[in-house]
């Protein structure tokens, strides 16, 4: 296992030959530190279906019972089966060998570790400190933010109480530098400048956690701001008022621009329905007035609340699992569509056509809330952008739809956050800073006032079952265990306002393709992280919480890691956005009322289900798709080529090596031939001579000399020679390596009878030394003697 762990990821449990039910592979399931982690058992590799960080778990259960399926080939083997449902809309079911007490380690260590006791238990402050390399604090990054939005340049010194800012409408303060104004607010706010450290601390005491309006985006050029807040605290009659209040939010909607100086309209937002909000009236809080509150008008959007979302996001998970082409029980949809032939095709995934009708009502309530956002956010950016007007939008608590419309509506309204680094500021600055609870929102611990941990997790009753649902008909009723049936890992707290506004942006995604820098991958894999914690940057409930549990210095940044997964693909990474046109839309993106419709976010929903759907009609998919293909042709091209290269270049040296054999044969033909030449005028003179000539090659490799043997018998004629004076010579042929440069000498020296020890007495002695530039001769001198030569021998010259 050690080569599918992380860094400082350790084995707790283990369970082997357990069968991951939905796409029926077996395999090692392991229980980490971090994660419930299966290994393929025959492909040898991690199955993503099956591993899943141990904070994503959103419930547990260890008793449920499949009914009989004509499908299953061993539906009478009895089964021990635990149910994983997590918070990225996967549902998976682990089958495991029965009678053994694997099941049991695996579930009793996931209930264990996905209920960390305190925060310093998860998985992200196992890393060594010291390894941690962050590029700037969250603080600092956020002054820089507020630096550009007010079109300065941030100083390069680190001492931010030596920094100041301010324009003639607005100006930093850091009167909540210690967290005594508000401490869900981060230190440092942007407020009217006609407003004083002394009215905040007033107007603080008349919201909802204190949470106060001040500014989050603004606009140098119109002096347009969109603030943010959460309730006032008007009370059961709707009767309490506050001036500092009052005042500070009046001073949001300062005089415009123009000659005149005229006044600027203010929009209240409640995100809230209106019935909602005046029932919170018995809690003390309320909505504003618009009599109260000069030049402005109160609206209500009828965002539900935190629990109706958590609630629909269920259902959509269970329809999903229950009808897609990979389901938890094992049981695809493919095969359910042609139903049973007895019952003439009328059953789908188990129940009947009607339940069309229930995914579209399921469908539908999932997407009208995300409209309802889009709907918002797009109005609000409206107002801003083309009336110039200021907007101050608030719901509850101020930090889940008041988050949700006011990043959304940043993003509309300036195309910075429609970049990388745009859309890391923006969520450091309205999401981080300004308190939104991703502890409770996630069901993870946090630290308290006196620095301990709170965590509702173990309070919590699991009530419920999850074989109940009418789109989990496949699964039996809960059976007595030894456990509680259902394990929950969130609170009543928890849902998904992250998820829903990414989803807002995945919809402007489809509406405008050229008008962001990042993909929906992109997305998909920045929740996933946020899901895992496995980073410090979403631990906790505020910025003044991160400092206390010491997140931010003792984590890794998820930021950080994303960037290095982008650099590792470069330009052609699937976080880009190939489309994307920075210059086409270099403005606010206002889209009119009748393009907000919102479709199923398929690369999330879908990509556990439906994988190959959930890719098809993405044109982001289909265009790294053709981009991975075209990588793959260029490599293989540029390997084709090298080796072409390298063929080329042997036979360049082949052709030459050949030249230089041509060239070494040429000049051994010619020498061959001037040799046969001049051995054939030898041979002519000495067959003139009468002499028979016969060549023998000497087989000895070490002397490789040709010998010419000839044989003279004299003849009878008129001239009355001696018959029986026989003539013979020996005429040896040595290669030219062999011949000296003055070969003559060796010869001298062992034949010539009349060579002294003075040397040589050429020219005066009658030598009789023959010798030539291929061929070295000896003779016999006494046959020479002997030899009489007539002048009849020779012709004329």
């Amino acid at each position: 296992m050690d080569d599918f762990l992380l860094e400082d990821e350790e084995v707790i449990a283990q369970g082997h030959g357990v069968i991951l039910l939905n796409n029926r592979e077996a395999g090692t399931l392991s229980v980490t530190n971090f994660r419930l982690l299966f290994v393929s058992q025959a492909k040898k590799c991690v199955i993503d279906l099956g591993t899943i960080p141990l904070t994503t778990i959103e419930k547990l259960n260890d008793d449920v019972k499949l009914q009989p399926l004509p499908h299953l080939s061993d539906k009478s083997r009895p089964r021990e089966l635990l149910q994983v449902i997590g918070k990225d809309m996967r549902i998976i079911v682990f089958a495991f060998v029965p009678k053994t007490k694997q099941k049991n380690e695996v579930f009793d260590a996931l209930r264990r570790y996905t209920k960390p006791a305190n925060l310093w238990d998860l998985y992200a402050f196992s890393c060594d400190p010291s390894t941690i390399k962050n590029d700037s604090e969250p603080k600092w990054r956020l002054l820089r933010e507020y630096f550009r939005l007010f079109r300065k340049s941030l100083p390069q010194s680190r001492g931010a109480g030596e920094v100041s800012l301010s324009n003639d409408w607005w100006r930093l303060t850091r009167v909540n530098s210690s967290y005594s104004l508000c401490s869900t607010y981060p230190s440092e706010l942007i407020v009217p400048r006609s407003i004083s450290d002394e009215d905040l601390f007033q107007a603080s005491t008349f919201r909802s956690g204190k949470r106060l309006p001040v500014i989050s985006w603004c606009d140098p050029g119109s002096g347009a701001v969109l603030a943010r807040s959460s309730q006032p605290m008007v009370g059961l009659m709707m009767n309490f008022r506050n001036n500092a209040d009052e005042k500070l939010v009046c001073a949001l909607s300062s005089r415009t621009t123009d000659d005149k100086g005229s006044p600027r309209k203010l929009y209240i937002i409640d995100a809230r329905p209106r019935a909602n909000a005046l029932a919170n009236g018995a809690k003390g809080g309320g909505s504003e007035s618009s009599s109260n509150y000069a030049r402005s008008e109160v609206l209500f959007l009828g965002i539900q609340n935190i629990h109706t979302m958590r609630d629909s996001l269920s259902r959509l998970r269970d329809y999903v699992d229950a009808h897609g082409s990979i389901s938890s029980n094992g049981s695809p949809s493919a095969v359910s569509v042609v139903g049973d032939r007895r019952n003439r095709g009328s059953t789908w995934g188990g129940g009947n056509l009607n339940s069309m009708t229930s995914f579209s009502s399921t469908l539908g309530e999932w997407l009208n809330h995300i409209q309802n956002i889009l709907v918002g956010a797009s109005w609000i950016a409206a107002q801003i952008a083309e009336e110039a007007a200021s907007v101050l939008v608030h719901c509850s608590d101020g930090w889940d739809r008041t988050t949700q419309l006011v990043a959304l509506a940043c993003l509309l309204l300036d195309p910075y956050y429609r970049t990388f680094s745009g859309f890391q500021a923006l969520v450091e600055k309205d999401w981080l800073a300004f308190g939104h609870p991703f502890a409770e929102r996630m069901g993870v611990p946090t630290v308290t006032e006196i620095g301990g941990s709170q965590y509702e997790l173990l309070r919590q009753p699991s009530l419920g079952n999850l074989s109940s649902s009418p789109s989990r008909n496949v699964l039996g009723a809960s059976g007595p265990s030894s456990h509680a049936s259902v394990q929950s890992q969130t609170s009543n707290n928890s849902s998904p306002i992250l998820l829903q506004w990414l989803d807002c942006i995945s919809q402007l995604l489809r509406l405008y393709p050229s008008a962001f820098q990042f993909s929906s991958k992109f997305l998909v894999d920045f929740m996933d992280s946020v899901l895992s914690c496995r980073f410090g940057n979403f631990l906790c409930n505020s910025e003044r919480e991160r400092e206390q549990s010491g997140a931010t210095s003792s984590c890794r940044c998820m930021w950080s890691y994303l960037a290095d997964l982008r650099a590792s693909g470069g330009i052609f990474h699937e976080h880009y956005n190939p489309f994307y046109d920075p210059v086409k839309h270099n403005g606010a993106l206002l889209p009119p009322a009748a393009a907000l419709a919102p479709t199923l976010w398929p690369q999330f929903y879908l990509r556990w289900t439906c994988p190959i759907e959930s890719q098809g009609g993405d044109l982001e998919s289909q265009w790294h798709a053709m981009n991975k293909k075209y990588a793959e042709t260029m490599k293989a091209k540029d390997i084709a080529e090298w080796r072409a290269k390298d063929i080329k270049m042997k036979m360049e040296s082949v052709k030459q090596d050949l030249q230089r054999e041509r060239r070494a044969s040429s000049t051994a033909l010619a020498t061959a031939q001037s040799a046969q030449r001049e051995n054939a005028a030898i041979k002519k003179a000495i067959e003139s001579i009468g002499c028979t000539i016969k060549f023998s090659t000497s087989e000895n490799q070490e002397d490789r000399t040709e010998v010419l043997s000839c044989s003279l018998r004299r003849g009878t004629d008129a001239r009355g020679q001696d018959e029986n004076g026989d003539f013979s010579v020996s005429i040896s042929a040595i290669e030219d390596g062999l011949v000296s440069e003055a070969p003559g000498d060796h010869f001298c020296e062992s034949l010539c009878p009349f060579r002294t020890r003075e040397g040589c007495r050429w020219p005066d002695a009658p030598c009789a030394q023959l010798g030539s530039q291929f061929v070295g001769l000896k003779a016999n001198f006494d046959a020479f003697d002997r030899l009489s030569i007539q002048d009849c021998y020779f012709g004329p010259e």
